[in-house]
């Protein structure tokens, strides 16, 4: 059976739990530009999954899921520079860098499955 609804692809659901995540470690964070800079670009992959989805076109999705991949390798980047500004601990930025690494690969793996 094919999906019917962004909601139903897993990929979807992990960059949610992975936009919760990134929301939850950099809540009490002062550095206001940093913060938003870091959850706006979590928030653009799932959002990117769920605006090329109803695109209705392969092309389309195939497009805006290279978005959301950039987006989670934006975050991850910055995911780095928090950890070497001492915004998170070195075992929490880990975590959420192999969030992000798997996150793109199921992400490049839907891609090459729409080609």
């Amino acid at each position: 059976m094919a999906v019917q609804k962004f909601e139903e692809l897993q990929v979807w659901r992990k960059s949610q739990d992975f936009c919760v995540a990134i929301y939850n470690n950099f809540l009490g964070l002062k550095d206001y530009v940093f913060k938003d800079q870091i959850t706006r670009a979590s928030i653009s992959v799932s959002n990117n999954i769920a605006e090329g989805f109803d695109r209705n076109s392969n092309a389309e999705f195939i497009r805006f899921l290279y978005f959301a991949t950039g987006s989670s390798s934006e975050v991850r980047s910055m995911l780095y520079l928090a950890s070497r500004l001492g915004f998170l601990s070195e075992d929490i930025s880990n975590k959420l860098i192999e969030d992000s690494n798997e996150i793109s690969r199921m992400l490049y793996g839907l891609i090459k499955s729409l080609k």
